[in-house]
């Protein structure tokens, strides 16, 4: 019984093997990805165009051709630029013999893009600020209790002039991180520009991040700034209360002396209503939720 079934199952296999030879050696229509790559640049030189990174070939060929392409090493589509410099206006067939050893026995029908335009151009340098692209999302009641720190925090950039003279900033790589309640270190890879490269292309990363909470601060004193001689201003009430919002850390050992409330003498004289709200200045990565009283009444005298 059991040599029967043996049997069957290797009639089985040899029939799809058969069924298989039989089909890649009849010819098919079909598209295949291929990356696109620039070669042959002179020395110093490159190029910022948005190029695409890949191209579409519509080809026909043997089944078992068309099959190798799809499920062998990546395919790569070259152009050479032949050394030279300047404005690029290319047809992408011209190209077609130059990679006949990827697409040997096999017809390519179509390309898209089918021509590239692009400028080639001497390659200088300049550095950047580091800013994020990360994608963060915090558990219920946290969140950054201060700015992201990149080590570096400026990268030598190089690449071609005429793009490089309007980039102010290098973002990082867009990258999600979730659920996060607690301080995290990590390293997170620069984004990838075509035509630039980078001193440093993976940087260091941290991020403070604590229970947001709120905390008031009661008793701070309004003080009356660009006073002139012979005028004295006398607010009612002179103190005031803040709440503000930051990380749990920073707000245990805030001190009452780094938060300051003032008026200008300026803005009294130019009120016409009787009132005024003070300025509040509070440390960086805290937030000033509200202030109570909201405005002051004054008196201004003269001596």
């Amino acid at each position: 019984m059991s040599k029967k079934i043996n049997i069957f199952f290797a009639s089985i296999i040899f029939s799809i093997l058969l069924w298989g030879s039989i089909a890649l050696s009849d010819f098919y229509y079909t598209n295949i990805d291929v990356r696109l790559a620039l070669v042959n640049f002179p020395s110093g030189y490159t190029t910022g165009a948005a190029l695409p990174e890949r191209v579409n070939l519509r080809v026909k060929g043997q089944g078992w051709r068309l099959f190798s392409l799809n499920v062998g090493p990546e395919a790569e589509f070259t152009i050479s630029v032949d050394f030279d410099s300047g404005k690029k206006v290319i047809s992408m067939y011209d190209f077609i013999e130059s990679n006949r050893w990827l697409f040997s026995e096999v017809d390519i029908i179509s390309i898209q893009p089918d021509s590239l335009r692009f400028f080639i151009e001497r390659i200088t340098s300049k550095k950047l600020p580091v800013i994020s692209a990360l994608d963060l999302e915090f558990k219920p009641g946290y969140g950054l209790a201060s700015d992201i720190i990149f080590t570096p925090d400026s990268v030598l950039v190089f690449g071609p002039a005429s793009f490089l003279k309007s980039v102010n900033d290098l973002k990082t790589e867009s990258r999600f991180f979730g659920s996060l309640d607690s301080r995290i270190e990590t390293e997170v890879r620069m984004q990838s520009l075509n035509g630039f490269t980078f001193d440093d292309n993976v940087i260091d990363v941290m991020m403070d991040v604590q229970k947001i909470v709120d905390k008031e601060f009661d008793n701070i004193l309004v003080e009356v700034l660009d006073l002139p001689q012979g005028r004295e201003v006398v607010l009612l009430p002179n103190r005031i209360s803040i709440n503000i919002r930051g990380g749990i850390d920073i707000l245990g050992k805030l001190n009452i002396s780094r938060l300051h409330a003032y008026v200008k003498y300026r803005d009294l004289v130019q009120d016409t209503t009787g009132s005024i709200s003070p300025i509040i200045e509070v440390p960086k990565n805290v937030s000033l939720q509200y202030l109570k009283p909201e405005r002051l009444r004054y008196i201004i005298r003269s001596f």
